[in-house]
């Protein structure tokens, strides 16, 4: 069984509780692909979610991150047929879960088109100050600085 690094959830609490773990990687099972993760969202759920106040739901990964980008590497081929979708396409997808680790499953019908032209490579973590508490900004995906920064959480932790 082939194994990947990912972030999971030690405990509730502060961003600190992250940490990396060996998980299996995930099968596509009918009606889904298997991506390989680019870029991961950090989003209010995420937050909620390692704070304990957000619950898994049934059947979801344990693994937090709901938003991902990055590339099909296998899947349901007739469902993916359907959806105009290959494998080597660029993604991205709402999951109800696993997206911060380097793949992720995500149903068919959760996927988009990444537009040509975006670039879906994830930057360095900003180090501009966010704008509410001073810390820097812990989302490690593409943001654009014309506009406030809505980070409201002091950087992850290293692993």
């Amino acid at each position: 069984m082939a194994v990947m690094q990912a972030v999971e959830i030690a405990q509730y609490g502060a961003p600190e509780v992250l940490r990396v773990a060996e998980r299996p990687v995930p099968q596509a099972g009918a009606g889904e692909v298997l991506i390989r993760v680019a870029a991961s969202g950090v989003n209010r759920p995420d937050v909620l979610q390692r704070k304990g106040f957000y619950p898994v739901p049934p059947g979801a990964s344990d693994i937090p991150g709901l938003e991902v980008a990055g590339v099909i590497e296998s899947g349901d081929a007739a469902a993916m047929a359907e959806a105009g979708l290959k494998v080597g396409d660029r993604v991205c997808a709402l999951v109800a879960g696993g997206g911060y680790a380097p793949w992720c499953v995500a149903p068919v019908g959760q996927c988009l088109p990444v537009p040509a032209g975006l670039d879906d490579v994830p930057r360095p973590l900003c180090r501009r100050p966010s704008s509410r508490s001073g810390a820097m900004c812990s989302i490690a995906v593409v943001c654009s600085r014309a506009k406030p920064c809505l980070s409201r959480e002091a950087p992850v932790a290293s692993a």
